[in-house]
């Protein structure tokens, strides 16, 4: 099965993907290589569609995954069937799952002030400030360089973020200030401006903050609903309640398409106590 994990590697890499996307993709093929020789018994280029939809359930049932991950697994079946095999691809024989969509937990501005002013460490403390004031990813906020906060414009230049896009991100005076407190403090440095601890000739892991902020939250007494992902939603929302609009609001999120922005109509705490409801306006009074 060896020369088939390895042909699949070649052709997703010629994709350009990340190394961490790189490696997921890989997880979903290697099981089902490994499905075949451990359990099927069976070659890749043999397998029936009935023997494809059984390693679904099979997937499902063993590692109790998500519809959303099953979508992932059949996503990447595809891609192996098609540039692997050679064969072609029915949707018909294996359709993907539909899944429920939850709202994110968005913390308040109030909440987000506290958590931040009350982190212990200078590093962790500027990193989330960045991450929240500019609505950054984690790993953007990981892989930023010295050069790319722009002081003059007050903004910040975020290099191949998640859409392969170069944008410009606001950049907070607030964050600013906490940014040039660690730079004097954390050695000045000049390549990446948040280096791993031993080894400054590359970015910190994203999973540090991650582990930091989970240990803040603990610290506080909060329960565990925060993620690193959580203060970049916190931004677009807060955007939201403080009148900035969607599309201003996309822009500085670097979202493709507005259908992605909307979410923080949802999530605002204001939207809906704005809104006139027709059936208050209406003057009647069922108590006469």
């Amino acid at each position: 099965m060896d020369k088939f994990f390895n042909s699949y590697r070649e052709m997703i890499s010629l994709r350009g993907l990340a190394d961490h996307t790189l490696k997921s993709y890989c997880t979903y093929i290697r099981s089902y290589l490994d499905y075949l020789s451990n359990i099927l018994h069976k070659q890749p280029e043999d397998v029936s569609w009935n023997e494809l939809r059984d390693y679904i359930r099979w997937l499902q049932k063993e590692r109790n995954l998500s519809d959303r991950t099953i979508n992932c697994a059949i996503s990447q079946l595809r891609f192996f069937t098609i540039y692997v095999l050679h064969k072609s691809w029915d949707n018909s024989q294996l359709p993907m799952r539909k899944f429920n969509t939850y709202l994110p937990f968005v913390p308040s501005q109030k909440e987000t002030w506290h958590f931040i002013s009350t982190m212990p460490d200078i590093k962790q403390k500027t990193m989330v400030a960045v991450m929240y004031s500019s609505g950054l990813r984690i790993g953007e906020v990981c892989h930023l360089r010295y050069e790319d906060i722009d002081r003059t414009n007050m903004r910040i230049h975020i290099s191949h973020g998640k859409n392969r896009e170069d944008r410009y991100a606001a950049l907070s005076r607030t964050a600013l200030d906490l940014l040039t407190q660690y730079w004097f403090e954390c050695g000045k440095p000049r390549g990446w401006l948040f280096p791993k601890q031993h080894d400054p000739e590359r970015p910190i892991d994203t999973f540090f903050l991650s582990r930091h902020i989970r240990a803040h939250e603990e610290r506080l007494g909060w329960p565990k609903r925060i993620t690193c992902h959580s203060f970049r939603h916190a931004y677009g929302t807060h955007l939201y309640e403080n009148g900035t609009d969607l599309l201003t609001i996309k822009a500085l999120l670097g979202h493709k398409s507005l259908n992605s922005t909307t979410i923080y109509v949802h999530l605002a705490s204001n939207a809906m106590q704005s809104v006139k409801n027709p059936f208050d306006l209406m003057g009647g009074d069922f108590n006469d």
